[in-house]
């Protein structure tokens, strides 16, 4: 599969990059959150800790295809078994 096209979100801008992970902003350069939503549309994580775990589980799939093993599936929790709930600080 070839990487598609960057640059398609209308409202919103993400950029990538080694020493700073994965960033979003809004198109007129305001910070953004990255947030996961659930199929009722309830936010169920956002912020730095989801951009972090999107960006490790991005460069674990491309250590695995420069280690001819594309074929791999990173997981960022073991399928099947519920991730612990860490406590409020």
């Amino acid at each position: 599969m070839t990487p598609g096209p960057t640059d398609t979100l209308q409202h919103a801008h993400l950029t990538g990059s080694i020493w700073q992970g994965l960033t979003a902003s809004t198109r007129d350069g305001k910070p953004a959150r990255l947030a996961i939503i659930d199929d009722a549309g309830n936010v169920i994580e956002a912020g730095a800790t989801v951009a972090r775990e999107c960006w490790n589980v991005v460069l674990q799939v491309h250590r695995n295809y420069l280690q001819d093993q594309g074929h791999l599936v990173v997981h960022s929790t073991p399928p099947g078994l519920p991730h612990p709930v860490k406590a409020a600080a």
